[in-house]
Parts: structure tokens; C-alpha cells; sequence
């Protein structure tokens, strides 16, 4: 896939969330396959752009190109001098967010509010496109309710204002995660624009990934939460769609030596004190399908200290690699 003048990998795109998609997250998912890792939001609100959130958030320091940054606001100068400045420290593509479902986005008439007045989608989409000379995408939902499902309005409105690409999480702004997600709406909207359309929502395995492309005509695919504790994912769904074969599941051996290499990341970037905080839920993501991960996970959140963090996966997954050797009296029979 194109975006402007950039030639990405492939169509897996990693779904912008906040307090997930940070720096090592990004980094970790774009080399094991993503095509573009979209960063976390970041508030157009000029008052906002000094907090240390605010700046970590801006912070792509060794990150593949092309850098991707999502802003949001409400306010059409706003946005558009967010971007000017989000260009003038790197950021290679500016995303809009019209999708965020959050009350406290909403609340301030921004996310996926925008989509209840399209006047001022446009000026903000029209403003954003204006002030900077790198590619504009744009993240939306279906609508605000299903009683005012309007996505194919707004692509026609993006696709005017020099949008060039569109990201569609399959939902309206009520349902938030819940629900089936609106295959038919992606497929409406990709018929209706000549802009390249990725599909959101749902999509947690290759042949999920591959339905929904074969279901909407969509040009990629947009993991959100089925990423979270497998960033492999992202390879595992490139792959399947290029061979159409399944490449084996990570070992666990493979699973630690991720979930330390992630975690290493995450105390440089934060620092120890807020970076094994951060952890705790990644490594409650990382082990949730395996043996013991309830007792690991109650430890782990208790522990105060990087190291004893480091320590206490090691230990975790020692235990497993015991516990999944066969017995003494199973080699004997698998001998015989």
C-alpha cells in the first residue's frame, strides 16, 4: 500500500490506543510485520503539548519511517497548527481521530463526536490537509448512533478536503466494542471513494483478516486489541495473507524472550518508576492464555522494583518450561 509518496510493507496497520501504542510498542509491532504503527492520540490543545504525557507521546526517537501521528481536537486552527508542529518534529503522516469513543474525548465535542456535525469535519480535515505537506488520513466510526450512520458522507467529505487514506472502525460511537461490527458499512464506503479503506474491528487472527478483506474490498486491516501480548500477530496475519498458510504459534521460550525484550523497552522510555507500572499490564497480556497466569499476574502487580519484575518472568516461565517436559515414566514410554 501507498500513503503519499510512502511505499509501506504491507496493509496490517496497528490500531492507534491510547496508553498502548507508545514508542516500544510501536517498534516492537512494525518488526514483527505491521506496515504502519499509528502513534497514540495526542491533544491539539497547545496547553496540553508540554506535559511529559504529552511529549512521550511525541517522542519517536529510532521508530521505522514513516512516522504516523494521530492528533485530536475539535477546534479547526487547532488541529492545524497541531499538525504543523507534530510535521515540524517528524512525524512523516498526520491522522485525524474522528473514532475515539472515550466519554472524556467525547465530552469536548472531538473522537467520534466530530461525526455529528459534518460542516466541521470538513473545516478541520480541510484546515489539517492546508497546513502541512505530508499525506492526512483519517480514523472514524460508522456514525454516532445506528439511528445516524453517516461514514459514507464522511469519506466523500475526506475524500474532497485531500484526504488520503481512510482507517473505519466498523462500529458507531454507541456501540463502542460491543456488538457485531458493520462489514457492510466498510464495504459501502470502500464502493463509494476512490480512497484506499482499511477495515477495523474484530480482527484478531490471519483468517479473521483475510474474511474481512474478502467481505468489504478493503484495501488492509487495522489490529487493535487482538495485539495486545502478541505483537507477532501482526507477521503471523502478513504472512497468512501473502501464502495463505498459518505459520506455528510462538513457543514460550519465544514468548519470554519477547515479553523481557518489551519490558526492557518500556523502563527506558518511562523510567523504572512509571515503566513497571506500565508493565503490569503488558505482562498480564503476554501470559494470559498460558498455565498459572492469574497467580503470575497477582504477584507480578505487586512487585515494586524493574528488577524483581525481570526476575519474577523468568522464574514464571522456568516453571513452565518444567512443567512441560515430560515425566521420567513418559520418556520411557515414548521410546517404546
Amino acid at each position: 500500500m501507498r500513503i503519499g509518496t510512502h511505499v509501506l510493507r504491507n496493509s496490517v496497520f496497528v490500531a492507534p490506543m491510547a496508553g498502548v501504542t507508545d514508542r516500544p510498542f510501536r517498534k516492537l509491532a512494525r518488526r514483527f510485520g505491521a506496515g504502519l504503527a499509528v502513534s497514540e492520540m495526542t491533544a491539539s490543545n497547545p496547553r496540553l503539548r508540554g506535559t511529559l504525557k504529552s511529549r512521550r507521546r511525541r517522542d519517536h526517537a529510532g521508530e521505522p519511517e514513516p512516522v504516523a501521528v494521530q492528533i485530536a481536537g475539535a477546534d479547526p486552527d487547532a488541529m492545524a497548527a497541531a499538525a504543523r508542529a507534530n510535521v515540524d518534529e517528524g512525524a512523516q503522516i498526520i491522522d485525524v481521530n474522528m473514532g475515539c469513543p472515550a466519554k472524556k474525548v467525547c465530552n469536548v465535542a472531538a473522537g467520534s463526536a466530530l461525526l455529528r456535525d459534518e460542516p466541521l469535519v470538513a473545516r478541520i480535515l480541510e484546515g489539517v490537509v492546508r497546513a502541512v505537506d505530508v499525506p492526512v488520513t483519517l480514523k472514524f466510526r460508522t456514525g454516532w448512533d445506528p439511528g445516524q450512520r453517516n461514514a459514507v458522507r464522511i469519506a466523500a467529505i475526506a475524500e474532497q478536503c485531500g484526504v488520503q487514506m481512510l482507517a473505519l472502525h466498523g462500529r458507531t460511537r454507541a456501540c463502542g466494542f460491543a456488538g457485531p461490527v458493520e462489514y457492510d458499512t466498510i464495504r459501502a464506503v470502500k464502493a463509494a471513494t476512490r480512497l484506499p479503506v482499511v477495515a477495523n474491528g474484530d480482527i484478531s487472527s490471519p483468517r479473521a483478516a483475510r474474511a474481512v478483506l474478502d467481505a468489504t474490498g478493503a484495501d488492509g486491516v487495522m489490529i487493535g486489541r487482538a495485539a495486545l501480548g502478541r505483537p507477532w500477530l501482526f507477521g503471523e496475519i502478513e504472512h497468512f495473507l501473502a501464502t495463505g498458510r498459518a505459520l506455528p504459534a510462538p513457543r514460550t521460550p519465544e514468548i519470554r524472550a519477547v515479553l523481557l525484550e518489551h519490558l526492557q523497552e518500556l523502563y527506558v522510555f518511562y523510567g523504572c518508576a512509571t515503566g513497571l507500572r506500565v508493565a503490569r499490564k503488558h505482562a498480564a497480556w503476554y501470559t494470559r492464555a498460558l498455565p498459572g497466569a492469574d497467580a503470575f499476574r497477582r504477584a507480578f502487580n505487586g512487585l515494586e522494583t524493574c528488577a524483581a519484575q525481570l526476575a519474577a518472568v523468568d522464574r514464571y516461565f522456568e516453571e513452565l518450561a518444567q512443567q512441560q517436559q515430560p515425566r521420567h515414566d513418559e520418556k520411557e514410554e515414548l521410546a517404546a
